[in-house]
């Protein structure tokens, strides 16, 4: 591969990670500090391919945080020069502490990005391999910017907006900046008054109660169900284990009308009883998938083995088949949990008592005009971190558990 289309592709790369860094850290700069700017998108595509031409070879002469040094110190210094001191389109003296923070975070993602994508390449030809190489590192880089921004953005509008008073929220609604000086009680006044005035407490252990209930009895239904196709022969065994995902050919709002006078006339609507019977009704089918291929990739001579020493059916599965599917069965009890947390459709159609409400009905409650936007934000909080924080945390067992699983036997 010719050098000057390494030199061309270093620029490319260079220019779209100026321009991508400058539009993010801009962004950012305003949220954080309620700063109107107006970055320079066009400067900062110039300065990142004047650098992504000649990265490689500022590389190649400085090894590790030399050449991040050099690289960062150059976007910095170029990126003052051209923009006349204005780098993000305002006076210095407007937030020189934040202008100046966000200057050096650009200039760091600029430099770290080029390095990160074009470390390893001297100012030599290359091969179409390793061209092809610093391509998929460029896309693989601004794919997992894209969608970390895609995914952050809102969720940090969403808990700045929660820590707002409605005057602020008044007086600048795109001022994100948080006043710690106000006191915790104070930041805090949105979560509190959503326990105390607005019944959030009993919305978070309803959906908890049903949640976990929902874990269950999905289990209970779906390790034998899941283990009888797996395992055993039976007429109607292909069929059955073909058929299992059928369910989710009807869309749920098909079933709402029907469901909803079958409950009416059984005294099940606006219970937590009727959520427990519709949830696992459509989390069992995608457990029993899930489960039936990770038993099939279990050796059958240790069930085997078991049933020769006396083991009852019964007992293999509780001895031996359920201690080496533990990661399997950590996956769908989150899978079945976050979709019984996050289910909206059947509790706002069976659900009309406040004190059965689970927490994604409860949110919807709050988007009227009487109550300020900072609530609405706060209950939406409430109802996505336990989640997050559940999956971050079981994602750790989930890992070695499997780890643990593959040596098992």
């Amino acid at each position: 591969m010719r050098l000057t289309w390494v030199t061309g592709f270093g620029a490319l790369a260079g220019a779209l990670w100026g321009a991508v860094w400058m539009i993010v850290v801009g962004i950012l700069l305003m949220l954080v500090s309620g700063i109107t700017t107006q970055p320079p998108v066009g400067f900062a595509l110039l300065i990142g391919a004047i650098l992504g031409a000649a990265g490689f070879l500022i590389l190649a002469k400085f090894k590790d945080r030399q050449g991040l040094g050099v690289l960062s110190l150059g976007a910095l210094a170029a990126l003052l020069v051209v923009t006349l001191f204005q780098p993000f389109g305002v006076s210095m003296g407007t937030g020189p502490f934040y202008q100046t923070v966000a200057m050096v975070i650009w200039a760091g993602l600029v430099g770290l990005s080029l390095q990160m994508g074009l470390t390893g390449y001297t100012g030599e030809m290359v091969s179409r391999y390793r061209f092809e190489v610093l391509a998929i590192r460029l896309l693989k880089g601004l794919g997992f910017v894209l969608f970390t921004i895609v995914v952050a953005l809102p969720f940090y509008v969403m808990v700045m907006t929660s820590l707002k008073s409605q005057q602020t929220l008044l007086r600048n609604p795109l001022d994100f900046s948080i006043d710690l000086s106000q006191g915790s009680a104070s930041l805090f006044r949105s979560y509190i008054e959503l326990f105390t005035d607005y019944n959030f407490g009993t919305f978070l252990m309803n959906s908890a109660l049903v949640s976990v209930l929902t874990v269950f009895i999905t289990l209970a239904f779906a390790i034998p169900g899941a283990y009888a196709v797996a395992r055993l022969r039976f007429k109607g065994q292909a069929l059955l284990s073909r058929s299992i995902l059928l369910i989710y050919m009807v869309p749920a709002i098909v079933l709402v009308i029907p469901l909803y006078a079958v409950f009416s006339q059984a005294g099940l609507r606006n219970s937590l009883t009727g959520l427990l019977v519709v949830y696992p009704a459509t989390t069992i089918p995608v457990a029993l998938y899930m489960l039936q291929g990770y038993f099939r990739g279990l050796p059958s001579e240790l069930e085997e083995a078991g049933l020769v020493d006396g083991l009852s059916r019964v007992g293999v599965i509780l001895k031996i088949t359920l201690p080496l599917s533990l990661p399997a069965l950590a996956s769908v009890a989150l899978y079945v949990f976050m979709i019984a947390w996050n289910e909206f459709l059947f509790a706002f159609m069976f659900l009309d008592d406040l004190d059965m409400f689970t927490l994604s009905r409860g949110v919807v409650s709050l988007n009227s005009s009487e109550v300020p936007r900072q609530h609405l934000m706060a209950g939406s909080v409430v109802a996505t971190v336990p989640v997050l924080v559940l999956f971050l945390w079981f994602e750790r067992y989930l890992v070695s558990g499997l780890t643990a699983g593959s040596v098992k036997g």
